[in-house]
């Protein structure tokens, strides 16, 4: 599945490249032989705030597995990942909704002052609030976190589509302009395909049909094979 969250990330950068693209192009540095390195930190930074989202919907879900619903609900995340497959364009509609809107205001006056101190620790911490952002194709990916019903899995996932969003970045931190909009449009019409097949394994995965790596079973607690004999006092 972590092959899924680089490829989604990838992918998912074309489409988000319009709203970290002005923060990426502010991230810099005074020295030749600090850029680079400022800009992989803020990245990571990126990168962490995910795996930490990762962590807690995989503790969600972790959670939810234990009341022996795995296959109900990796199946129910399946179908919810289709959705956001299916829709993902519109999902930024979302930062119409004044909590939301609030959210993103406070985050950029953060952004702003993190940036202006121009520190090492500055750039990792930019990165760290930039991952806050709210994103379509980041709550997708946190679907698939979810359905993956563990902490270090979600985590790893999430840390995974933060990785998979990186060289577009650094090609844009060093370019600019370098990649035209028509390409960047083909790369994002790739997307739905890629949400439809992550949707589609979690509903196999979900199916239990024993099939090793695809459709294992999930069922960790079989309480109907438990006989229990109880003695009855008169």
């Amino acid at each position: 599945m972590l092959w899924t969250a680089f490829l989604l990330g990838f992918l998912g950068s074309f489409h988000c490249v319009g709203m970290c693209g002005p923060i990426a192009l502010a991230v810099g540095g005074g020295k030749k032989q600090s850029f680079f390195a400022n800009k992989i930190l803020y990245n990571l930074g990126r990168s962490t705030t995910y795996a930490l989202l990762g962590l807690v919907v995989g503790s969600l879900g972790f959670s939810l597995s234990l009341a022996g619903i795995q296959q109900g609900f990796s199946i129910a995340m399946g179908v919810l990942i289709l959705a956001f497959a299916i829709s993902y364009k519109r999902s930024d509609q979302f930062l119409s909704i004044p909590a939301l809107s609030g959210i993103v205001i406070w985050v950029k006056k953060q952004l702003g002052k993190l940036l202006k101190s121009g520190s090492p620790a500055g750039f990792y911490a930019t990165g760290l609030a930039n991952g806050l952002l709210p994103c379509g194709m980041v709550y997708m990916a946190l679907v698939a976190a979810l359905g993956l019903q563990s902490p270090v899995l979600g985590a790893t996932y999430m840390f995974f589509f933060g990785i998979g969003t990186i060289p577009l970045l650094l090609v844009l931190m060093y370019s600019g302009s370098l990649i035209s909009i028509s390409t960047r449009q083909n790369f994002q019409r790739a997307i739905p395909y890629l949400g439809a097949i992550i949707g589609i394994i979690f509903i196999f995965r979900g199916l239990g049909l024993g099939i090793p790596g695809l459709s294992p079973d999930l069922q960790m607690f079989n309480y109907g094979s438990e006989q229990i004999e109880i003695t009855m006092c008169r």
